[in-house]
């Protein structure tokens, strides 16, 4: 490792300056909008869906029903244009466990497109709710962030905040500091940013498999706004800022406690090659500050960034990746949870052990409250729209922040993060969901006496 200070011709320092600052200002400028605070990437998001409209879901449709036609040909006859390229088979010829989610996401979204087939399926609390509600607004997220996640990943600037907050990130979370801008892009925007950020590091060979699975189950937050969304379905509107800070605190609590539990404990300290990571990555140089090492790193990064249309071309790429690859999978895991937790008692049943718990914590209505505890990993939504018939303000103070902190819901992260390649699958997920509902429960329960 070099240890002497590099020189750097202006050109090199503006490729690094002026594509990091549009990054910068996309993802993680927090702003107001319609009295809401959000991110410019996700105001540019919600602008593309609304001039999309009504024709979304029928795009969405046609790109889920396309993408698991070409998986079916391409499995079947194996032409030599997808087998001789990397990106294309892997785009389509997925595993066998994949390739038969991508089918069930197809068949599931033209029945509730078509409004055919049973209700359960195409209902609007199940298949209507995904392809509906979510599916556009994936659609267009991932079109902004696909396109634009370079300027954040190859010009330098991960690389400099990755030197600055290593200090803090490694001894209170064991990770590392570039993670940090993953945070912010969840707390301020949107959590399937910050997933797709993170999936994009981990296959780059800067996190290894521990850091990316505790990055993805941990840091995803639920964006400010829809935490805003949350507080106003169970009509405490008032209590925002409190309920926020409560959220942020019962977070932090869970991403220093769970990642030293199973199953994330037992993940291997390996990059996606197998190759293990180095205890001194992280060293600094004698010689170097902290910021001069990591303004040297983002030099150098920049140097060795492509031209502007390398930099387009991944950018195209990512969004096919996500689009294709990822909206099916939302579609078939999403609508599956949702008929579970729609049409079946498992999530009633599961939330019964809870019961004590609350009753030890001194929620009132424990009852009612419990059976809002586990469905949140079907979405996130559903145990404040059960909260919102509970008459005590503690209580469904209490349901809407756990809600929030619980973070991994199947009809949107937890799908995303399953059809990522951050090495978690579905039990391990349910596993830290259930871990994440035990550390912050105690925590919001504690604030949520002190502020009632």
């Amino acid at each position: 490792m070099a240890t002497e200070k590099q020189n750097h011709n202006l050109r090199t320092i503006l490729t690094f300056i002026v594509p990091s600052l549009i990054g910068l200002l996309l993802f993680m400028t927090p702003i107001s909008y319609q009295d809401a605070i959000t991110i410019p990437i996700a105001i540019i998001a919600k602008a593309l869906q609304n001039a999309l409209s009504d024709s979304a879901t029928a795009l969405v449709t046609a790109l889920v029903v396309l993408t698991t036609a070409a998986s079916i040909l391409a499995r079947l006859f194996k032409p030599a244009f997808v087998t001789g390229n990397g990106f294309l088979s892997g785009l389509l010829l997925v595993s066998p466990m994949w390739f038969v989610i991508r089918i069930l996401g197809a068949i599931f979204i033209v029945m509730t497109f078509a409004g055919m087939g049973p209700e359960a399926i195409t209902s609007g609390n199940t298949g209507g709710l995904v392809l509906n509600d979510l599916l556009p607004v994936l659609l267009s997220v991932f079109i902004f962030a696909g396109l634009l996640l370079p300027l954040l990943l190859n010009f330098g600037l991960l690389e400099l905040l990755g030197a600055l907050l290593t200090k803090i990130m490694r001894p209170v979370f064991n990770l590392p500091g570039r993670c940090a801008i993953d945070c912010m892009a969840s707390w301020l925007g949107d959590g399937s940013v910050g997933i797709l950020l993170t999936s994009k590091q981990y296959e780059g060979r800067f996190y290894t498999a521990r850091e990316a699975a505790v990055i993805g189950t941990t840091f995803s937050a639920v964006s400010i706004t829809f935490s805003l969304v949350v507080i106003s379905q169970v009509k405490l509107e008032a209590m925002f800022v409190p309920f926020y800070l409560t959220v942020c605190l019962a977070g932090i609590v869970a991403a220093i406690v769970v990642p030293k539990l199973p199953p994330l404990r037992w993940k291997k300290d390996n990059y996606i090659d197998g190759s293990p990571r180095h205890p001194d990555d992280e060293v600094i140089p004698a010689g170097h500050s902290a910021l001069s090492w990591g303004y040297d790193r983002a030099l150098a990064k920049a140097a060795s960034s492509g031209s502007a249309k390398e930099t387009l071309i991944e950018g195209i790429k990512n969004v096919a990746d996500m689009v294709l690859g990822i909206l099916p999978v939302v579609m078939a895991i999403g609508t599956m949870a949702l008929i579970v937790a729609e049409y079946t008692p498992i999530f009633d049943y599961l939330g019964m052990p809870f019961i004590p718990l609350l009753e030890l914590l001194q929620i009132p209505e424990a009852t009612a409250a419990s059976k809002t505890i586990v469905v949140g990993f079907a979405d996130m939504f559903i145990p404040s729209i059960l909260a919102a018939s509970i008459e005590s303000d503690i209580t469904r103070f209490v349901i809407a922040a756990l809600s929030v902190t619980q973070l991994i819901y199947m009809s949107e992260v937890g799908a995303l993060l399953i059809g990522s390649r951050i090495p978690v699958n579905l039990p391990e997920l349910f596993v830290i969901f259930i871990l994440r509902t035990l550390v912050t429960l105690p925590v919001i329960a504690g604030v949520a006496h002190l502020l009632f």
